[in-house]
Order: structure tokens, then sequence, then C-alpha cells
């Protein structure tokens, strides 16, 4: 029987540990009302807490790329989940807004940069030689399947028990993985004692030695080269409209939208989850369709509003098939033109900065989402205006275009 290469087991463990990162994040759309209604908090600050989280954990993701060529990957990753295994235990003991706002805008934004930032383009360049393509796309697809498996279930502690209890599963899953973690992560292919998938002996590929450069000046450097190239902004800026309009505004308020129309809690998440199966289809199939990911985004979000006032579950359907098809589709084409415009060894960094825009949108979309909702009583604006976004977005990357490999190597020689 074949042996199962050492990257594989790796790529498991990173998998199943950004499902759980993933899932912190994404739980705090069911968490909004119950939090509201069991400490009388407005929702503005509810969202506010939220956006600080989305983006700090987004402005953290260069560091933490630059922190990963320091101390290494299992380091990292375990002070990574500590971190958000210490958040998940002090939401059970806060009862302050201000505690709301330390617990998950600082500590858990910090906590889940590292896996849902750069972990994953950090894994497929330095564990595959071969099928990085296919392992960016099954680590992207893996804060969906969280999103799929977990959200119905948490909505269905919190409405039959309480939002404690649905805590307590998430610092459950939390523990388990900082073991897995401290007991199997290896931080290269050379300390497990073998070669990245798909490297032979006798073949070249562009290796990465831990650095001893100071983190902060890394990311700052990383940053100073990709301003140089049209594509680093088009990128930024198409992922600032991304962010915006998917885990800022539907991963906050997508729920709390649904029960304002009379949706019960668990069928509002299990919608959401269900995005989570075309989102896997989409992400895994993804490659240079990104005028079509943001185009079809931006006439769902456009429908969502209609279909909830008047009350269609068909034309609900129609917006969850198709704004799942592109929920994070859009990420493993940005990660492959990052890695292709500026090189294995800087497109971390890089990509760090990209999603940090992304998260910016994103934190624009939660905390503004809620504001909106305190002067209008409805999210409907806001899910109007992301659709127009996502239509302008598309017009950003239809001028991108991917980079030839004399191209490619011109400006990364430029960069260097």
């Amino acid at each position: 029987m074949k042996r199962i290469h050492y990257s594989w087991i790796i790529l498991s463990i990173t998998f199943f540990s950004i499902i759980v990162a993933g899932i912190v994040i994404s739980s705090s759309g069911v968490f909004i009302d119950p939090f509201a209604n069991e400490f009388g908090w407005d929702r503005s600050v509810i969202a506010l807490a939220f956006a600080i989280s989305l983006f700090l954990y987004g402005i953290s993701g260069p560091f933490m790329a630059a922190l990963l060529e320091v101390l290494g990957m299992k380091k990292m990753m375990l002070i990574s989940m500590a971190t958000l295994f210490t958040g998940s235990v002090l939401t059970l003991i806060m009862n302050q807004s201000w505690h709301l706002i330390i617990i998950w805008g600082i500590i858990i934004g910090l906590g889940s940069s590292l896996f849902l930032t750069v972990v994953s383009p950090y894994v497929a360049n330095h564990w595959f030689a071969k099928r990085r393509g296919l392992a960016v796309g099954i680590l992207t697809a893996s804060t969906a399947t969280g999103q799929l498996i977990l959200l119905p279930i948490l909505a269905s502690i919190i409405e039959n028990y309480s939002w404690q209890f649905a805590m307590g599963l998430i610092i459950i899953l939390s523990l388990i993985m900082l073991s897995i973690i401290f007991l199997f992560m290896k931080n290269t292919p050379k300390e497990a004692g073998i070669l990245p998938y798909g490297l032979e002996e006798d073949k070249q590929q562009e290796t990465i030695e831990n650095s001893k450069e100071n983190p902060i000046i890394l990311a700052f450097n990383g940053l100073r080269s990709a301003v140089k190239a049209k594509t680093f902004w088009l990128l930024a800026g198409s992922f600032f409209i991304c962010g915006f309009s998917t885990n800022g505004l539907i991963g906050t308020h997508f729920i709390s939208y649904c029960i304002g129309f009379g949706v019960p809690l668990v069928t509002a998440a299990s919608i959401l989850s269900f995005m989570g199966i075309f989102n896997l289809v989409g992400t895994t199939l993804s490659g240079w369709l990104l005028f079509w990911y943001y185009s079809l985004r931006g006439a769902s979000l456009v429908l969502l509003p209609y279909a909830l006032m008047e009350g269609s579950f068909v034309l609900l359907a129609i917006f969850t098939i198709f704004y799942g098809l592109d929920w994070i589709a859009t990420v493993p084409p940005t990660i492959n033109i990052a890695r292709q415009t500026f090189g294995i060894k800087k497109s971390g960094i890089i990509y760090g900065w990209i999603f940090a825009s992304h998260q910016a949108g994103a934190a624009a979309a939660a905390y503004g989402g809620g504001l909106i909702y305190r002067f209008f009583d409805t999210y409907t604006l806001a899910f109007l205006s992301a659709g127009g976004f996502c239509l302008l977005a598309s017009l950003f990357v239809v001028i991108i275009k991917k980079p030839s490999s004399s191209q490619s190597t011109e400006e990364v020689a430029m960069n260097s």
C-alpha cells in the first residue's frame, strides 16, 4: 500500500484549523441577536466589535506572513489557535459592550488572522511542487465547509439551549485542534524528512528559508514592492469589494436580515450554510472567472431584498445558489495571479496586503450595515449598495490580464 505523502497530512491539519477559525468569525451572524437580547446592547455596537475583528485579522495578514518566515508554521499556528481558544473562553464571562470589543474585536481578530489570510498560500507554496492550485482550492473551501456543517448546529443550540452552549462547542473544537497542531504539525518538508509533494530529487524548486529579518520590515518591504504594480491595485480594489459583499455584509448581517422578515434563526443559518455547498463547487472549479464571479454576486445581492420582501423561497433559493457559487471562489484565482506576478517568495506577504484590503471592505460593511439598520430599521440599502459595488469590481478584474511567464519574470525581477 502506497504511503500517504506527509504534505497531505499537513494540508488536512491546516484544513481543519481553518474550519475552526472560520466558524468563529462566521458565527458572528448567529450571535448578533442573542447578544442584543441578553445584554441590551445596540446592534451597531455589536457590529462595531465584529467589524474591528474583520479589519484586524485582515490588516494583520502581511505581518502574519512575515512572522511565518521568522517563527515557522507550527509555532505560529499554536499561538494563533491558543489565542482563539482564549477569546472564546473569555466570551462566556463578558458582561459589558467594551468587553465584546476587546474579546471579539482584538483577541479573536488576531487569533483568526493567520488561518484566514496567508496560511493557505504558505502551505501550498512550501509543501506542494505539484497540485498547488488544488491545495489552495481545498484550503479556501474549508471556511465554507465549516459554515456548511457548523452554522445550523450553532443556531440550533442557541435556539434550544443558549448562546453559551454554542460557544462551548467552539471552545471544544479549538482545544482539539490545538492538541492536533502540537502533536503533528511540522514547519517544513525538510523537518519531516521529505521533499514537497511532486518534487523529484533531480528537479529544482524555488526554496524559501526562514528569514531572520524583522517581520515588520519584511511586511512593509513587500508592500513597497507591490505598490509599483498595477495588478496589485486592481486586485486590492476588487478584493475590498469582495470583503464588503461577503463576510462583512452577508457573514455578519444576513441572518439578522432574514429574521427581520420572519425567517426563523435555524432556517436563516441553514440558508447561509447551504451556500457552502455551492461555494465548494465554485471554489474548487475557480479559474480565470473573476468577472463572472463578481457580476453574478452583484446581481444576486440586488435580488435578495426583493426575495425577502416578496416572501418568495424560489427567489431566495436562486440567490442562495448563485451567491454561493462565488462566495469565496474569487480567492484561488487572486492567489494565483499574485504568485505568478510577484513570485513564490514574495507572494505570501503581498497576498497578505491584498487580503488586508479585503478585510477593510468587510469591516466597512459589518459596521456600515449596523449603522444602516440603526437609522433605517432595515438592511435593504446595504445589500443593494453591495450589489452595485460588485458590478464595479467586475470591471476592475476585466483589466487584469494573466501574466505570461516572461512578463512575470520581468516584474518579479523589478520588485526584487
